[in-house]
């Protein structure tokens, strides 16, 4: 029983995709195929794009200079969580002591 209603919701899922699909084929059809959507660019966008396209940004070397960056950062952080850890230790040793005294 849980089959044949599994069944029936996926084929009702088929239909409907395939529906959506016959009703859009045309208006996909007449897309066009170069990509171009009929907007034109206002000329000072055009010649920010074409600026920064020409400048490429070195993105391999930011992203290089981003991972050094953040590996050093954690390295620190990592120190500190030790240190931190280290100090709490420390410090409940030092309680346990007192607890025992008091005792």
């Amino acid at each position: 029983m849980l089959t044949l209603i599994i069944s029936g919701i996926f084929f009702i899922s088929v239909l409907g995709v395939a529906f959506i699909l016959f009703r859009k084929i045309p208006v996909l059809v007449q897309l066009p195929q170069n990509g171009h959507h009929g907007i034109k660019k206002p000329q000072l966008i055009a010649n920010i794009e074409k600026t920064l396209k020409a400048h490429h940004f070195h993105f391999f070397e930011k992203q290089m200079l981003l991972q050094k960056l953040l590996s050093k950062s954690r390295i620190l952080i990592l120190k500190a969580e030790r240190w931190i850890d280290v100090a709490l230790r420390g410090i409940r040793k030092k309680a346990q002591e007192l607890d025992e005294k008091k005792k």
